[in-house]
């Protein structure tokens, strides 16, 4: 078995009525991919599991599958516990008492991001810092009206997916307590 805990991040699902993925199927797509103790948290594509194989190329597996499955395929970003857990303690904005108002977005591959850009879309208030791993983004008011939170990902050229401070915190509490 692996050493550590496996992390699926989802990209774009539960989101519109075309892109419906219940938690309970992903948890049985999953497992039928061999991967074991998995479990979910909310209702939009984050999941832990033990992966036995330690197989290259989970996440295209993973999106793959639910492909074939379902009406959509989107992108899967797996992390193990280590990398999601440095990206958690590299968060700048780590001490904002609401953590819903602190998004992350663990990005794919390092990208060659735009900054003049990312600067150009932060209102006031608002602030950005990007490392290798993520880019962080802290929107006092919320992701709907910032244009900030619209246009990260063009800026920093890479696919990333979203979550807040509290999600991604929530999710590494899971994939702490399991045992590979």
């Amino acid at each position: 078995m692996s050493a550590e805990p496996r992390i699926l991040f989802l990209r774009g699902v539960n989101v519109g009525a075309n892109r419906k993925l219940p938690m309970a199927d992903l948890r049985v797509l999953l497992a039928g991919l061999g991967l074991t103790g998995v479990a979910t948290h909310i209702q939009s594509g984050n999941a832990v599991f033990c992966d036995p194989q330690a197989r290259p190329g989970l996440a295209a597996a993973i999106s793959d599958a639910i492909g074939a499955a379902f009406p959509f395929r989107p992108e899967a970003l797996v992390l193990d516990l280590p990398r999601l857990e440095g990206v958690l303690a590299a968060n700048p904005f780590a001490t904002v008492e609401d953590p819903s108002r602190v998004q992350i977005g663990f990005l794919a591959a390092e990208g060659a991001a735009d900054t003049d850009r990312l600067d150009a879309l932060t209102a006031p208030g608002e602030g950005w810092h990007l490392t290798e791993a993520a880019l962080y983004l802290h929107l006092p008011w919320g992701t709907g009206r910032s244009k900030l939170a619209a246009g990260a990902e063009k800026a920093v050229r890479t696919p990333m997916t979203m979550r807040n401070r509290r999600v991604a915190e929530a999710v590494a509490a899971l994939a702490r307590e399991m045992t590979c």
